[in-house]
């Protein structure tokens, strides 16, 4: 699921991590739960690991300035705020692992 999304993304908006994007949090978190499910993880824990990684990408997505969508308008005076695509993402990835945990 991940890598599908992740692949229209990258196709549709030409972005890549580092743009100041969804991916800023979604390719790490991609990774994580990759890596913890080949590891035989829960999947309760891969995703919580995935979550993790979002968040820390979301957070890097305000030390660097957009260059992809309307936030690239403003260039470096994007810099000091949090990406709304990669913050989004790791709410979604939040909402999964609250659930999962759950069960």
């Amino acid at each position: 699921m991940f890598d599908v999304a992740i692949a229209g993304i990258i196709m549709r908006g030409k972005a890549k991590q580092g743009d100041k994007t969804m991916l800023d949090a979604l390719l790490p978190a991609a990774a994580a739960l990759k890596e913890a499910l080949e590891a035989g993880e829960a999947v309760s824990e891969a995703f919580a690991r995935a979550q993790q990684e979002a968040r820390k990408g979301a957070e890097y997505t305000k030390s660097i300035a957009a260059t992809k969508g309307r936030a690239s308008y403003l260039g470096e005076r994007s810099i000091g705020h949090q990406d709304p695509g990669a913050t989004s993402s790791y709410l979604l990835l939040e909402a999964i692992t609250k659930t999962l945990k759950e069960d």
